[in-house]
């Protein structure tokens, strides 16, 4: 299939979004403003992809007639450059494919990350820990910022559930994939006659909501002022500052308290509320995708397991696509590009597949 059609849409597009940011009102709607400049920004990258595939092309085809040239020198020169442009052709098409297919725009947003110990007792909270900082160092590697919203520590020193929020390009895109049950199978240091138990962490990855998405009506909503309890530093059980909220339609229930105000927590909960009504929104969206898709990104089903971390043969395992990696320490250190770059592969192959977009 040609390119060139898709791309003068595309430039189209862009010249009309240009038109609208140089308008002087643009900025008075902020959140409209931003959803305006991330696709801005994501066509221009389209642009300069297609500039790089358009001046390979012709730089190949340049190089295959000069190396009929009757000068040696010259047909030998260009002979040389041509496996270089021949190999980087095909990564080039690929990047350009999935360019052009249609972006769902919670893609560009930033995640809430909620991390809950499963089965296992204090090994599944001190595992929930563990992915914990599995993804602040994937965070930071990022270049995303990564921020705590709320925790429910353990007594040994994990984690019975916590809430990150992952602000940076792309977030959602590329956390996306880590929805779902991670089991993790190793000798716990309690254990006295080493035998491996398996535990379970379940991880949920939801799009930030904005305002403009889910609408909380102050009658739909039960707030209440709590005391903060569990495991924690100076400041907890001395105040009635933790704040749970209850979405009554839905049933919803949520309970902030590392924040140093009732205010602060209202905001914190009321974030985490909005963002969960709206992962549930878009989860009712996903029924739409094909069976292979729901399977790949997740049904939004905690209790799908995902991926498997055993320690005793150093392996990590995606039971989505069948990939295993030797690296676990590498990949709790934070090094899930791996895996992340897999499932993009395989989750584009067949997002092309359905919508006919090929170069063949």
């Amino acid at each position: 299939m040609e390119f060139a059609g898709l791309i003068e849409q595309r430039r189209e597009r862009l010249a009309e979004l240009e038109e609208r940011i140089s308008q002087p009102e643009f900025f008075n709607d902020q959140t409209s403003a931003a959803d305006v400049m991330r696709e801005h920004r994501s066509l221009q990258k389209l642009m300069l992809l297609w500039d790089s595939y358009e001046s390979t092309c012709r730089n190949l085809e340049e190089n295959r007639e000069l190396a009929k040239d009757d000068d040696e020198e010259i047909a030998a020169m260009a002979g040389e450059e041509i496996p270089d442009l021949e190999s980087s052709l095909p990564l080039l098409r690929e990047k350009l494919q999935y360019s052009l297919l249609p972006q769902d725009p919670t893609e560009e947003r930033n995640a809430l990350v909620e991390i809950r110990a499963g089965a296992g007792g204090d090994e599944a909270s001190l595992f929930a820990g563990e992915v914990m900082r599995m993804y602040e160092r994937y965070a930071d590697s990022c270049n995303w910022k990564c921020e705590h919203l709320e925790s429910s520590p353990s007594e040994v020193g994990g984690f019975k559930e916590v809430v990150l929020k992952v602000s940076g390009e792309e977030v959602f895109r590329r956390m996306k994939y880590e929805s779902g049950v991670h089991r993790v199978q190793r000798v716990p240091a309690t254990e006295t006659q080493g035998r491996i138990h398996t535990s379970t962490v379940t991880v949920a990855v939801m799009p930030e909501a904005q305002e403009v998405d889910i609408e909380l009506k102050p009658d739909e909503l039960h707030i209440q002022a709590t005391r903060s309890g569990g495991p924690g530093g100076q400041h907890v059980n001395t105040t009635d500052s933790a704040v749970q909220v209850t979405h009554l339609p839905s049933g919803i229930q949520v309970k902030c308290q590392d924040g140093r105000s009732q205010g602060q927590n209202k905001e914190k909960a009321l974030e985490i509320l909005r963002s969960k009504l709206f992962e549930a929104k878009q989860r009712e969206e996903q029924e739409k995708y094909s069976a292979q898709r729901r399977a790949l990104i997740g049904s939004g089903d905690r209790s799908e397991k995902i991926r498997t971390y055993n320690f005793p043969q150093s392996r990590v395992t995606d039971h989505r696509i069948n990939h295993t990696s030797h690296n676990l320490e590498g990949i709790l250190a934070g090094e899930v590009h791996e895996f992340t770059e897999e499932l993009q592969k395989t989750e584009m192959a067949q997002r092309l597949a359905e919508s006919g977009i090929s170069s063949d």
